[in-house]
């Protein structure tokens, strides 16, 4: 009778432990939670009258737009993206922009086409990211950032008193052609992945 043949050792990879989840209380969420609840603030001192509170409505809108730079940062620096933060953060910048804007048209400071320019701007592209969603991602531009950049120094130098018109307006006059023309790039990019979606499903 013959020997039977020795058993084979299959040595299989160790499996890695699946990562933990993320958790929605951590400190991007925290600094994007705070600059939602700072807008009502900035909201009532830029009502009230007096270049004391004008400063205090800018100290505000810039401490906010601060947070809006650490928490993104922070988020991707210690992996702390969740599905909380992707849909309150740009909720939160959006809340400041947007109530600037139409503040300042409320006090007759700001022409009432720049304010619904930008907003219609903002509201459209962020529909847009619903259709297009299940086609893909599409990634944040440079020139999106830059438009957000300018959006915030734009309002900033609105806010300053006793500024000079030209400044004001250059800054102004650029944040709306940025952000118009980051909007039809974002409609060409879009358009783009949902023909190249269609091709791969045929």
């Amino acid at each position: 009778m013959a020997d039977a043949a020795p058993e084979r050792l299959v040595v299989t990879d160790p499996v890695e432990p699946a990562a933990p989840p993320v958790s929605a209380w951590n400190i991007a969420n925290a600094l994007t939670v705070v600059r939602l609840l700072v807008v009502p603030a900035f909201i009532v001192f830029l009502f009230l009258e007096g270049d004391g509170w004008r400063l205090a409505a800018l100290g505000v809108f810039m401490f906010a737009s601060i947070t809006d730079q650490l928490d993104g940062f922070l988020a991707r620096r210690y992996g702390l993206i969740t599905d909380f933060g992707k849909i309150a953060d740009p909720i939160a910048d959006k809340a400041l922009i947007g109530s600037a804007l139409v503040c300042l048209s409320l006090l007759g400071e700001l022409p009432w086409w720049v304010t619904v320019v930008i907003i219609a701007r903002e509201l459209g592209v962020t529909a847009l990211r619903f259709v297009v969603i299940r086609f893909g991602v599409i990634p944040a531009s440079t020139g999106g950032k830059i438009k957000t950049v300018l959006q915030i120094f734009a309002v900033g130098f609105f806010l300053v008193p006793d500024l000079l018109d030209v400044v004001r307006w250059a800054t102004m006059g650029t944040a709306v052609l940025v952000t118009v023309a980051t909007g039809v790039d974002y409609v060409v990019r879009a358009v783009r992945l949902r023909q190249v979606a269609r091709r791969e499903q045929v």
